[in-house]
């Protein structure tokens, strides 16, 4: 294993739009920095649907101040991706990909060791920029290990004249459960509370709501689902258990920040549901000094509180605290 003996000003761990945010700001302020990405140039992006929309404009996506130049009201995946390419090529930013991080550790108290399934590096700073996406929110019920069940949604064709289960009403979820149903599948929606998320985008709220309302698409709502089959869901309802025939589950219940990573780091986890990383709301530096979160990451188990267009401002906060500390 290549053993590394420089020490970097900072390493950032993630190399999504964030983490190349906060790259971006630690070359243009002269900093030796290294990024490192455990998948691909913005992974959690590319392991997005295949047509998804963002929410965000494109202006609001826009990182190092480079033009994302869309034609479309909002931009979509493919877009989305080209221009974080475009952006590395820009930049030349200095990152590892297809690098894990597995452990970052502080040595005699002045720089920390930073330790990947390849190699081992040093900094003076840590950067973590690591999203929500890698980790689904298990619904932890009976057969949801069985083959049939994703927790991902790449596109709707594989489902297509099957019938499936969709669990959620976010985003995700009624995206998946509309294109599903374009391209011909049977799609019941499984709903926990009484109505379709209030976050849903606005142009598609109203479509699923539509759908459900004539009875092209089926909805339980104040409903859990108790067991899944190889060929049925057993689900809980207000009216008793009910049984759907079934081929496809999509799990799409939503995803969580690796907890356990930043608790190893030293970070201190606030108590109950949101588990929320301690830092400074000024400098992003957690309780471990050198250590810093930028990103989705900082909400904890609360991921709709940071996005791209209103977390890129922690690449300057974070690296304007880093100059002040010399």
């Amino acid at each position: 294993m290549e053993q590394v003996n420089k020490i970097y000003d900072v390493i950032i761990i993630g190399g999504g739009p964030i983490g190349m945010a906060c790259g971006i700001a630690a070359q243009q302020n002269g900093l030796d920095y290294l990024m490192l990405e455990k998948g691909a140039l913005v992974n959690s992006l590319y392991n997005y649907p295949l047509y998804m929309t963002f929410f965000s404009t494109a202006e609001r996506l826009e990182i190092g101040n480079i033009p994302f130049n869309c034609i479309a009201p909002k931009p979509g995946r493919q877009e989305a991706l080209e221009y974080y390419r475009n952006i590395h090529r820009h930049f030349k930013l200095n990152i590892r990909l297809y690098e894990k991080v597995e452990t970052v550790t502080k040595q005699d108290n002045i720089f920390f060791n930073v330790q990947t399934e390849k190699s081992r590096y040093q900094a003076k700073n840590v950067i973590i920029a690591t999203g929500f996406y890698d980790i689904p929110v298990y619904i932890n019920v009976p057969g949801e290990d069985l083959p049939k069940v994703r927790h991902y949604y790449k596109e709707a064709h594989e489902y297509a004249f099957r019938k499936i289960v969709v669990i959620g009403a976010n985003n995700s979820s009624v995206d998946a459960a509309l294109e599903c149903w374009h391209k011909g599948a049977e799609v019941t929606m499984v709903i926990r509370k009484g109505e379709i998320n209030e976050r849903v985008k606005y142009w598609i709220k109203p479509d699923i709501e539509n759908r459900i309302a004539e009875g092209s698409i089926k909805a339980y709502f104040h409903s859990e689902v108790k067991e899944i089959k190889e060929d049925e869901v057993i689900i809980n309802t207000l009216q008793g258990t009910v049984a759907i025939e079934n081929d496809f589950v999509l799990a799409l219940t939503g995803y969580r920040p690796d907890i356990e990573f930043l608790q190893r780091t030293g970070i201190t986890i606030s108590n109950g549901i949101n588990c929320t990383p301690h830092y400074n709301s000024e400098t992003m530096e957690t309780n471990v000094k050198g250590i810093y979160l930028a990103g989705v990451v900082c909400g904890g188990m609360e991921t709709h509180k940071w996005f791209i267009e209103n977390s890129r401002i922690h690449a300057e906060m974070i690296i304007s605290n880093i100059l002040k500390q010399g």
